[in-house]
């Protein structure tokens, strides 16, 4: 069995690293244990993590979980946080997804005209081998993701706009931005997949909207055979390029990753590649439940309990 997650830690900075760092060094451990004990009691195999502050931060809780594990992590954004993969298995290759896809042109992310030309938070692609009990390995693509926030930030690091006018735009640049990197993922997953080494696909993280959210649905590739619906066993034409959501396999009262002002929604995802869809034994979110959040996160720095669930998927691999 293989089980695997993705999970935003949110700010996993060390102390006074930087905005949404914790401000002691009592409240940073306190954080690392948290996270150390919420990953040790899910039993993962591998999980994609999100909002990874450096890449000492992350060695700092891989040295408080159990067992040997391994580090990856990508390039940062602008803000300093970035993808990550925690690993037990054995790491056979990474690289990391930047670009938008060829003809996609950049795209406006402020009101001075500012234009991004690939992700802001390029994706870590980390192959994992999965040994069977004879000794032979099967290789696995993880891909970690984190797509631009719904979370507004306006000129000067405000997270309130002046009027409605400002709102709408920066809202707009947010989604135009968060569609372009969905776009960019899905030529990288394609390109997986069809490559002449191709092994299965997961692709795992913080996607920033619900299953059912066009910047979401960009990443499923072809469309037809969705989980649930009549053509899901039907084979056809598709299925060599398509990733599926397991969200639809979720217990519905567990279907959640977030509480954004007292609403549940799931905004973490896994997709699988046609070879390990019909390999999903159990898929569910773990962890505490998370506190509601509101639009300004500095207001939890010094909190302990990330503001995300983690999604989890076991595969018979």
């Amino acid at each position: 069995m293989l089980r695997l997650g993705t999970w935003n830690l949110e700010n996993l900075f060390r102390p006074d690293a930087g905005s949404g760092a914790p401000t002691t060094s009592t409240a940073y451990e306190s954080k690392l244990t948290r996270l150390a004990a919420t990953i040790d009691a899910l039993g993962l195999d591998a999980v994609a993590v999100q909002e990874v502050g450096s890449p000492e931060a992350l060695d700092d809780l891989r040295d408080r979980l159990s067992g040997r594990w391994r580090a990856e992590t990508a390039d940062p954004d602008a803000r300093g946080i970035r993808c990550g993969v925690l690993s037990r298995l054995p790491v056979l290759g990474t690289a990391q997804v930047r670009d938008f896809p060829e003809l996609l042109l950049p795209v406006q992310v402020d009101d001075d005209g500012t234009t991004l030309a690939e992700l802001g938070r390029p994706a870590l692609r980390v192959r994992v081998g999965v040994p069977d009990p004879v000794g032979a390995v099967t290789a696995v693509d993880l891909v970690s993701v984190h797509l631009k926030s719904k979370l507004l930030t306006f000129p000067g690091g405000r997270f309130s706009p002046r009027d409605e006018d400002e709102r709408a735009r920066y809202a707009v640049y947010a989604l135009h931005r968060r569609a372009a990197e969905s776009a960019g993922v899905r030529a990288a997953a394609t390109a997986l997949l069809a490559a002449p080494d191709a092994v299965p696909v997961v692709v795992a993280g913080d996607l920033n909207d619900e299953p059912t959210a066009a910047t979401t649905q960009i990443l499923l590739g072809p469309p037809g055979s969705e989980i649930g619906t009549g053509g899901f066993d039907q084979p056809d034409r598709g299925d060599p390029q398509r990733l599926w959501n397991l969200a639809a396999l979720i217990p519905e009262e567990d279907r959640y990753s977030r509480v954004y002002r007292g609403r549940r929604e799931l905004i973490d995802h896994l997709l699988v590649s046609h070879a390990l869809v019909t390999r999903v034994v159990t898929a569910t979110t773990g962890g505490p439940t998370p506190p509601s959040v509101v639009d300004n996160p500095n207001v939890r720095v010094d909190d302990p309990v990330s503001d995300h669930r983690p999604v989890l998927v076991t595969l018979d691999v």
